[in-house]
């Protein structure tokens, strides 16, 4: 017993000669966690000691912003303080990703309006009933009136899909494309492909691509058959008034 006393004795000396270089802010967090343990002592029955809310946040959060005031816990474990933390951090995080109310409801009278509008108008679009909307005074975005128009079965007009269908066999296309060798040299490709029968007219290289050789290149590659009506290309700046031409 004599012994264990004196043990005890120079564990408070000790603790006090180290409590004379440690931070200010420290030993307020320390007594911080005493003086909380102490009112869940007062509070209690000795069966079982109750925590409240409020005294897991107030340990968890001291040990959190200071890990060494852990040391002085007595009447609970570290561990079941850092998993006091956690479940108020999983707390924090869904209170703030919980699910807000969106935008404002559209009055009932201004739906049936909008359908009434994309009815007796088949060609209009949502832009178009929305710029007729915000004339008449109603502020209302592009999107819900999108949302609350009259669906169709069809498009209102021919797509492209039909158009392509129609005119597939008069429409061409053609692009220039860069091929690296093995010298580090640059060569350009030029093909040429026939929308009809999605086939390749003409394929054609070089390593200075000019207008007057690309307009060459497209005599070449129609010859003696039909030409296409429609041509399709790029801006690009090698296509001068020679190859506009022909």
């Amino acid at each position: 017993m004599i012994f264990c006393g004196m043990l005890d004795l120079c564990r408070i000396i000790f603790g006090i000669v180290v409590d004379l270089f440690r931070p200010r802010a420290a030993l307020e967090a320390e007594i911080l966690v005493l003086r909380q343990q102490i009112i869940v002592l007062r509070r209690g029955r000795p069966s079982r000691v109750p925590f409240l809310a409020v005294d897991r946040m107030v340990l968890g959060w001291v040990c959190q912003l200071f890990p060494k005031t852990r040391e002085a816990l007595a009447i609970v474990r570290p561990d079941t303080v850092v998993r006091w933390h956690r479940a108020g951090f999983r707390c924090y995080w869904r209170w703030k990703s919980r699910s807000r109310p969106g935008r404002p409801a559209v009055p009932g009278e201004i739906r049936q309006l909008i359908r009434q509008m994309s009815v007796a108008n088949p060609f209009w679009g949502a832009p178009r009933i929305h710029g007729e909307l915000l004339k008449l005074g109603i502020d209302i975005g592009q999107t819900s009136v999108a949302k609350y128009m009259a669906r169709r079965r069809g498009p209102p007009s021919q797509g492209w899909k039909t158009f392509l269908r129609n005119h597939a066999d008069g429409v061409a296309a053609m692009d220039l494309f860069v091929v690296p060798t093995v010298s580090f040299r640059l060569l350009y490709g030029l093909l040429i492909m026939g929308h009809g029968r999605r086939q390749i007219l003409w394929l054609g290289v070089t390593a200075h691509p000019t207008a007057e050789w690309i307009a060459n290149q497209l005599t070449a590659a129609c010859g003696w058959e039909q030409i296409p009506r429609d041509l399709i290309r790029d801006r690009d700046t090698c296509y001068g008034s020679v190859f506009v031409r022909r």
